[in-house]
């Protein structure tokens, strides 16, 4: 078939229609430029641009979820190393009861809206892009110095949980949809280190997550490119499979986590990933990254796919890894 634009690539693979090829992307920090808008704004642009990515999965510096509420972090001018947390808000569950909506225009939050500002400005409408946006629960638990006393204030202190939940979410909400007005196409919304067996059994997802879940997505409604990414091993994904959402993304080489084929079999939303970050993109040779993509796109038949990593790659990735990924993809298309 004839050539498609990258945006028309990527919305008839969310639709399931026939592509020239799949679409693809990889994202990941830059800890030195994601400190400020223009900087962020920069190596967004620089990293599609490089690469030829059909799609971009803005990412920001994790901790502009928690800065808002007052955590504060020192930066380590490290290109491999995150920020380290000085000062955090949660100490006692009584703490919890200080949390409070904020305004989702102002402080870290207003300065990511001014990224994508700048970053819609760079990409001329030519490639789609997403902003992401935690989990209410998430974010909470970066508000803590040991994100473990979450989980037990679920017991004690589980009115006071929902409290603080209940406010976070209206912020993210409201924020949710002053980024798609900033011109993003849709959210990345991940479940961070939550929407897994080794932290909560469902239960307690279900009383904690999915209802202030549900909300932020709900204001991403009527966006076409909103993602559900469900993070690390032993996932809840079959549990969250119903979350609104155009494309499902989650690290198919995790222990106990679903496979490509399987997924698309319990759903009619995309699905995005299929690369390894942990050994094959980091730590094979290029040789190695093809194949791993020419397999994923027999399991997957090249339909409703979008390749992708499992989160967010190291910065440390070769980039000679990256470019055989793209190279790849871009074979299928004969």
């Amino acid at each position: 078939m004839s050539s498609m634009t990258k945006r028309e690539r990527v919305f008839a693979a969310i639709r399931g229609d026939d592509v020239d090829r799949p679409p693809i992307g990889f994202w990941g920090h830059d800890f030195i430029r994601e400190w400020s808008a223009e900087g962020l704004a920069e190596a967004m642009l620089e990293m599609v641009q490089t690469y030829d990515y059909d799609y971009l999965k803005v990412n920001p510096r994790a901790t502009y979820y928690s800065e808002a509420w007052g955590c504060r972090y020192k930066q380590l001018n490290d290109p491999t190393q995150g920020p380290e947390l000085e000062h955090w808000v949660l100490n006692e569950p009584s703490d919890l009861e200080r949390i409070r909506a904020v305004d989702p225009a102002s402080g870290a939050l207003g300065e990511q809206l001014e990224a994508l500002r700048l970053i819609g400005d760079g990409l001329a409408g030519d490639v789609p892009f997403v902003q992401t946006v935690f989990s209410p629960l998430s974010v909470v638990g970066r508000l803590a110095q040991d994100r473990s006393i979450i989980r037990r204030w679920m017991a004690e202190a589980p009115n006071a949980l929902h409290g603080a939940l209940e406010a976070i979410t209206e912020t993210l909400a409201g924020y949710t949809k002053l980024a798609l007005d900033a011109g993003a196409d849709g959210i990345f919304f991940p479940t961070t280190e939550w929407g897994t067996y080794d932290a909560l059994t469902d239960e307690e997802y279900e009383l904690f997550g999915r209802a202030y879940d549900l909300r932020v997505l709900k204001a991403a409604d009527g966006a076409d490119f909103n993602i559900f990414h469900v993070c690390r091993a032993h996932n809840m994904l079959d549990k969250l499979i119903d979350y609104p959402a155009a494309v499902i993304n989650w690290d198919v080489h995790a222990e106990g986590n679903g496979s490509l084929a399987g997924v698309l079999a319990k759903t009619d939303r995309a699905v995005m990933g299929g690369v390894d970050i942990w050994r094959t993109l980091p730590k094979g040779t290029p040789d190695q990254v093809r194949e791993e993509v020419q397999q994923a796109l027999r399991d997957t038949g090249g339909k409703r796919f979008l390749v992708g990593p499992g989160c967010s790659i190291s910065p440390q990735t070769p980039p000679e890894n990256i470019h055989a990924a793209v190279e790849a993809v871009k074979a299928a298309a004969g």
